[in-house]
């Protein structure tokens, strides 16, 4: 386990010796202290107006500081492919729900509910793009998300189910509230694979907000998924709980 090194107090005007070295003093006692509320509230209660103008400044940069660090920790964890973002998104392609719109999408209401968005429409118009803007917009609002594509999903719960190591990778995923599958229906999926899909999604019905993008429209998901029973439970379970986006016009990529 490596030790970090102690942060350097910040030569921000010139100092007399003594009063850097108390400085230093209470930067390595801070190591091995935490906040005790009763002994805090002590001191609060002794503190003069200038004191407790300092103490309300240093928590609050250490609350921003440690909401930084959560957030550049669940952007980690959540396996973005790039940096998307809705800056200057083009929503014109986009065919809402008739009660729902882009107001509700970017307030992140659905994952509160455990609601899913299925983003259907052709290649290249834009769905991956939304579906990572969304999770990096809940990542930035302190919401754990975690990114993959189907393909990219199956392969990795294979590797678990061949390791014996299955659950803790189940119980890993499971602490996301928001799970983005991409390309769902790309490839076509075999029975094993098939099951280990549905066993996650049933996993997440209620609990957690599933983003699926995918190019297959309801009816096909039966040949995706080579069980017509599956399909009819997963989409059973998506349209109780979800929203359909249409995604129309020209792939970007071909522009």
């Amino acid at each position: 386990m490596s030790v970090r090194p102690d942060p350097v107090i910040p030569d921000t005007r010139r100092r007399r010796a003594s009063t850097t070295e108390k400085s230093e003093r209470i930067l390595m006692m801070s190591r091995s202290l935490t906040l005790t509320r009763s002994v805090l509230a002590n001191m609060l209660a002794e503190a003069t107006p200038n004191q407790l103008e300092f103490i309300e400044h240093w928590f609050t940069a250490e609350l921003d500081s440690r909401e930084q660090s959560k957030r550049a920790r669940l952007l980690k964890q959540a396996g973005f492919p790039a940096d998307k973002t809705l800056d200057g998104y083009d929503w014109t392609n986009l065919n809402m729900p008739a009660d729902w719109g882009r107001t509700q999408l970017e307030s992140l209401e659905f994952i509160s509910r455990c609601e899913d968005l299925v983003l259907y429409g052709p290649v290249g118009v834009g769905k991956s793009h939304l579906a990572i803007a969304i999770g990096r917009l809940a990542c930035a609002k302190g919401i754990p998300v975690r990114f993959f594509t189907a393909t990219g999903l199956l392969m990795r719960l294979r590797r678990a189910q061949q390791d014996n190591r299955l659950d803790r990778e189940l119980a890993g995923i499971g602490k996301a509230r928001l799970l983005i599958i991409d390309e769902f229906g790309y490839l076509p999926i075999d029975e094993e694979g098939s099951r280990l899909l549905f066993q996650i999604i049933s996993d997440s019905y209620e609990t957690r907000s599933i983003i699926y993008t995918t190019n297959i429209e309801f009816s096909g998901w039966g040949r995706i998924l080579g069980d017509k029973n599956m399909a009819a439970a997963l989409i059973d379970r998506t349209v109780h709980h979800g929203r359909l986006i249409r995604f129309e016009g020209h792939s970007y990529r071909s522009q």
